[in-house]
């Protein structure tokens, strides 16, 4: 079916008044994309609509703060809330030596019951501090605070200020009710304005090799992170800080003193970029190690922004070696998935990563939306100023930051960095997900449950990428799907390797069509028996 047409008959679906609402998240994408046309998103979720977002508690805690692997997260606020951002992501992390913790297998929560809500829990956090210092002895505590606690008015700021000075360990309050915002992109921004006051900067781990850089928005999940981080050290680029996948305390309060921020995921990560940028003078360019041209181009970005002939040198000889070792296990897979069709809904900036990485092997995507992106996400970063702020973002604290003397630094003047963005497409900067879609295809923000079932039955794509929660649903319609929040227990997906296990993954789901096998049972008898009694 025509996508224009699938986007109508979708819409159609609904209601006069909501139909005028979600048509403003749903556009069909024009060529050439010179001005992407504009799509409404960060908007609060139609009452009623089956979606599939996360909470602000959900962004903060579980997406940016829980890879940090020697942070002793306690989450104030009812078990549930810590079970559900406990493990479901894969971030993987590993000690550096012997010394170091890893607080990523467990589980911290003060628990908190009807009494606690009643009487108030600043008791029971204290509590449960005291008792996480006594048996593990963490130099980093994080706070997180769920909806009940913003309910009540406990003071976590006060706990933390108190954890300070009772045990002299640094102590970080992170107020990220769920129902702050629209999505968990509220909780990322609070997890970034939080670490950048009271962590980044107060480090003193210097870089050891010419080049250094910090690699952000990279979650680890699958092993991603130790993949691009294999990658960076064999052109001779030395990786200061991952915030937050694998990362660590000391390093991310070091972190300032790297020479350039890598910025993975968009979204979830661009605060900290953007205030790096102000106060310590660290550039930052989009780069994507997610498909083979793409992590091409990165790599060769990244040369020149450093402007060395070794390392560009050294660049060009790692992507001619990792090229031929995947070769022959590249043809093959690009010559079974070429033709296919697939269909994206994920969070961050995967639904734009995750095509190119298709287009490598062939695949045409049909359809893609993000679960809590903000117009730039979709426009690219040009648009900004167009933005309305609307009540919303306003709940979230916007920080007022400038260049901090003694660790400002600059590595080019005006008129060279100018030059240098004119070389360098993600020098501060992301062109969004629009430009590089393909004419006629669908972008969806806030995807539902009813438009994820419509758009699946009317575009046919061969494979829908998403996450846990639609994951099965779509399955048990017969469509094959792969979710990309954690891989589905593979991985990792990331560099020149991750591309191949991708393609392998992905190729054994299309020819394994169990779910095409399925025949539910009201397709071929009735569900409902009975007799009729009494006149009628």
């Amino acid at each position: 079916m025509e996508k224009e047409v699938a986007r109508e008959s979708v819409l159609d679906g609904y209601a006069p008044k909501t139909y005028k609402k979600r048509r403003e998240h749903i556009v069909t994408v024009d060529s050439p994309l010179e001005t992407p046309q504009e799509i409404l998103a960060n908007v609060r979720t139609l009452p009623g609509m089956l979606t599939h977002r996360g909470c602000c508690y959900a962004g903060c805690k579980g997406v940016v703060l829980g890879p940090i692997k020697d942070a002793c997260t306690i989450v104030h606020g009812p078990i549930g809330c810590s079970f559900y951002t406990w493990g479901t992501r894969r971030h993987k992390g590993r000690s550096e030596d012997e010394s170091q913790q890893n607080f990523i297998p467990y589980c911290f929560s003060t628990d908190m019951q009807e009494g606690d809500i009643v009487f108030g829990g600043e008791k029971k956090l204290r509590a449960a501090i005291s008792e996480a210092v006594e048996l593990f002895h963490p130099k980093l505590i994080f706070i997180c605070s769920t909806c009940p606690v913003g309910l009540i008015g406990d003071d976590i700021n006060a706990v933390a200020e108190w954890t300070r000075t009772e045990y002299g360990i640094e102590a970080v309050a992170f107020a990220c009710e769920g129902y702050k915002g629209v999505s968990q992109s509220a909780g990322h921004h609070i997890a970034n304005n939080q670490l950048i006051k009271r962590i980044i900067g107060t480090g003193d781990i210097q870089p050891t090799a010419t080049h250094s850089v910090n690699l952000l928005g990279e979650y680890n999940i699958g092993g991603d992170g130790w993949e691009t981080e294999r990658l960076l050290k064999r052109c001779g680029i030395e990786i200061l800080a991952v915030l937050t996948g694998d990362g660590s305390y000391e390093r991310i309060a070091s972190s300032n003193n790297a020479d350039l921020n890598l910025v993975q995921c968009h979204r979830s990560i661009s605060y900290i970029a953007e205030m790096m940028h102000v106060q310590y003078g660290t550039d930052w360019l989009k780069v994507n190690f997610v498909g083979i041209t793409s992590t091409i181009k990165s790599l060769r970005e990244i040369a020149i922004y450093f402007d060395d002939p070794a390392l560009t040198a050294r660049v060009e000889e790692v992507i001619v070696d990792e090229m031929a070792s995947i070769a022959d296990e590249y043809d093959y897979y690009k010559e079974r998935l070429t033709g296919k069709t697939a269909a994206m809904y994920v969070g961050g900036s995967r639904s734009h990563h995750y095509q190119g990485l298709l287009r490598d092997f062939g695949v045409d995507t049909v359809l893609a939306g993000y679960e809590f992106a903000h117009r730039d996400d979709y426009e690219g970063r040009e648009i900004i100023p167009d933005i309305k702020t609307d009540a919303d973002s306003k709940n979230i604290e916007t920080l007022d930051v400038a260049p901090i003397d003694g660790k400002y630094r600059v590595r080019f003047t005006k008129s060279a960095y100018e030059n240098l963005k004119e070389k360098i497409e993600g020098l501060d900067y992301y062109a969004g997900l629009m430009k590089e879609m393909d004419k006629g295809s669908v972008v969806v923000d806030d995807l539902n449950h009813y438009e994820t079932e419509e758009f699946i039955r009317l575009l046919e794509p061969d494979i829908f990428y998403s996450g846990i929660k639609d994951k099965y649903v779509v399955q048990k319609g017969g469509t094959v799907s792969r979710q990309l929040h954690s891989y589905d227990y593979q991985g990792p997906y990331a560099g020149f390797k991750g591309a191949i296990n991708f393609a392998h993954d992905t190729l054994m789901s299309l020819t394994t069509p169990a779910w095409k096998l399925v025949v539910p049972p009201w397709r071929h008898e009735s569900v409902l028996e009975g007799t009729v009694g009494g006149d009628l």
